[in-house]
């Protein structure tokens, strides 16, 4: 069992470091009862502070992943596993992808039941010469249900409720992760992070909508730890989508200044602050410090500095987009940098819609509409209604046109892969 659950782990730990980014900060619950017990709680201790390093920026992803492969293929060899290397991960298919990502998770959960409940481990298993190299979805299923079963017994383990409520997020069964994080939060009332992963979750579990709530889950991990990552993160979000762009912007630039300049997160973060202040209106004064002559200088822009037409969705695409997903419509330069120079927020609901973009809704001075004279105009549909390109988002372009031109036609048909 346990070369079993290693060797899963280390097959299919890279593939899911491409579509998580893991923000937790959990301290091992289990106890130190033998030497593999020591080495895997030093494991966990180990991919806990790449995990923090990852969510501040200050590693690359492909570093990460990296040093993670180190640290797994460690442990197989301090716990004396019979196979010293993993079989190669196989070509992206889809229906592979989804299985291996949900995997891993419950891979790490397997490690939790071993090292939580060491009656449990079979030793002629454990002394088994074939140990199998891949996970099957009925594999991952019997593993969420051994531990949901084992918490029957044992309902005041916390770390084991947390553990079943991230694995059922990683099967998209988000109502039942819920619940698990409540059982987990009733237990550690004064932890932020779960008070916000189970937020995560619960808004998940009600249609990607954090108010109510999730909200009061955030508020009270912000009342714990104000400084914390996600917690900031999910204000900023709650405030923008009940278009409190001010506070939104707060909660984001404090985000912003605790992480390393110039970093992935960093800039991720910096976007969203960018399209807030936008729509408050206050972008272009902040940008400018505080310079009062950018009204003036809108004023006298050229009435031509605008495009305009109609955006939809293709019919073969509506079935992936619900009524209050968030519509984003945006310009930018053909030759020039990829920064938005104008952007509209609208919802799926609100679509097929006439649109016009001008000066008025850009993000800096210094990238405008006039500033260019041929654009892309673009449209993406975010289900968590974040600024940021994620997978699964719905997007369509044009062709490249003059600014100034009207009866501009984007047909959203394609999906982020």
């Amino acid at each position: 069992m346990i070369t079993f659950v290693l060797l899963a782990a280390a097959f299919i730990t890279g593939i899911l470091l491409l579509v998580l980014l893991p923000l937790w900060r959990r301290k091992s619950a289990a106890e130190k009862q033998s030497t593999d017990s020591v080495n895997i709680n030093i494991f966990r201790d180990q991919l806990r502070e790449l995990d923090d390093d990852l969510a501040a920026g200050i590693i690359s992803r492909e570093r990460h992943a990296e040093a993670r492969g180190e640290i797994e293929r460690r442990l197989l060899e301090d716990t004396g596993s019979e196979s010293s290397s993993t079989a190669p991960a196989p070509r992206a298919k889809k229906l592979t992808i989804a299985i291996l990502a949900a995997a891993i998770p419950i891979a790490v959960t397997g490690l939790y039941l071993i090292v939580g409940s060491p009656q449990g481990v079979n030793p002629q298993a454990s002394a088994g010469g074939n140990a199998p190299h891949s996970i099957t979805a009925e594999q991952i299923e019997q593993m969420v249900e051994k531990l949901a079963a084992r918490l029957k017994n044992s309902p005041d383990d916390a770390e084991g409720w947390i553990m079943l409520g991230r694995s059922y997020a990683a099967l998209d069964r988000f109502s039942e992760a819920a619940a698990a994080y409540g059982q987990a939060t009733a237990r550690l009332p004064g932890d932020a992070q779960l008070l916000v992963d189970y937020a995560d979750v619960l808004g998940m579990s009600q249609g990607r909508r954090l108010s109510g709530e999730p909200e009061k889950l955030v508020q009270r991990a912000l009342a714990i730890d104000p400084d914390n990552p996600k917690a900031l993160a999910l204000a900023g979000t709650i405030a923008f989508e009940q278009q409190k762009y001010a506070m939104a912007v707060v909660h984001w630039q404090k985000l912003v200044d605790s992480l390393p300049a110039g970093s992935e997160f960093a800039r991720a973060i910096q976007g969203s602050i960018a399209e807030a202040q936008a729509l408050a209106g206050t972008g272009s004064a902040k940008s400018a410090s505080g310079k009062s002559g950018n009204i003036q200088k809108k004023l006298q822009d050229p009435p031509s500095a605008r495009v305009g037409g109609s955006i939809r969705i293709a019919d073969a695409l509506k079935a992936k987009a619900a009524p209050d997903d968030t519509v984003f419509i945006f310009a930018r330069a053909v030759d020039g940098p990829p920064v938005p120079l104008a952007i509209l927020r609208k919802r799926v609901a609100d679509l097929p819609i006439d649109f016009t973009l001008d000066d008025s809704m850009s993000m800096s001075p210094d990238m405008r509409l006039s500033r260019f004279d041929n654009v892309i105009i673009g449209a993406r549909i975010s289900r968590r209604g974040y600024a940021k390109r994620e997978t699964g988002d719905l997007e369509g372009f044009s062709k490249p046109v003059k600014v100034g031109s009207t009866g501009i036609k984007v047909v959203i048909d394609a999906e982020v892969r």
